[in-house]
């Protein structure tokens, strides 16, 4: 390996560390904001489930699909079909349907309508094909998904529910997931140009909003806002078009 070669993946490796430290603290940042499950009446419960069905059953797939559409590196390629391949398989959105029922908490059109704009946002910023952001994305949302999944199951026992296959199976194989979607950012990013930090996080900071949605009633939002984790101008990997404009308006999702 030349010496510049060296330089390249000392600096890349430099790069993923900083990105993992952001989305930790970003992981944190939302999981310190949750209430505790014994504070929150029947209904509460209830929403937090079907509101996080909402999103994950008929979009994850779709936001895994856009990362490996986007994604020029073989290695990153095959990374992200193994995450699908697996979705697909054992099927995860059945899995997740599953859990909402057993726990009386089917998504309704409200639930659907109290998440619809943060989600199209979302899926607007995964529509730009924008290679190492969404995969910075996916590895914030993995890392947050396996973490997240005692407290979703706490909910859905309160619920009165022992249909566990779904928490008990992302809270272990997310773990891999997220490295894996480490290891397939590290990769594109050698193929990348210099992104400025705030393009960087974009789809991170979305998501967050979207989570928050997912976990605070509309009516309190306003009042819950968690702090974003402090943007810098640093730059990183990737010349993306980031020309797509986010979604401005609700309207029914069905």
């Amino acid at each position: 390996m030349t010496s510049e070669a060296v330089c390249v993946v000392r600096s890349n490796e430099s790069k993923i560390a900083s990105i993992q430290g952001y989305i930790d603290r970003a992981i944190d940042d939302l999981l310190a904001s949750l209430r505790n499950p014994g504070e929150l009446s029947a209904e509460e419960r209830r929403g937090i489930i079907a509101r996080y069905t909402a999103v994950l059953e008929g979009n994850f797939i779709y936001w895994m699909t856009g990362a490996y559409i986007s994604v020029g590196s073989d290695e990153a390629r095959a990374k992200i079909m193994d995450n699908l391949r697996e979705e697909v398989r054992d099927c995860h959105p059945g899995m997740m349907r599953r859990f909402a029922i057993a726990a009386h908490a089917i998504p309704t059109d409200a639930d659907a309508q109290a998440v619809y704009r943060d989600l199209m946002n979302v899926r607007l910023f995964i529509g730009r094909l924008s290679a190492v952001p969404i995969l910075v994305t996916m590895a914030f949302f993995e890392g947050f998904i396996q973490r997240f999944m005692s407290y979703l199951a706490e909910l859905a026992q309160r619920q009165g529910s022992a249909e566990m296959e779904y928490t008990d199976v992302h809270g272990v194989c997310d773990v891999t997931h997220t490295q894996e979607l480490f290891r397939a950012l590290e990769a594109e990013m050698v193929l990348a140009h210099p992104l400025p930090e705030k393009e960087m996080f974009e789809g991170v900071e979305l998501l967050r909003t979207l989570i928050k949605s997912i976990v605070v009633a509309k009516r309190s939002m306003n009042t819950r806002r968690g702090s974003h984790v402090s943007q810098g101008n640093g730059d990183f990997g990737d010349s993306a078009d980031c020309s797509g404009r986010q979604e401005e308006s609700a309207a029914s999702d069905r």
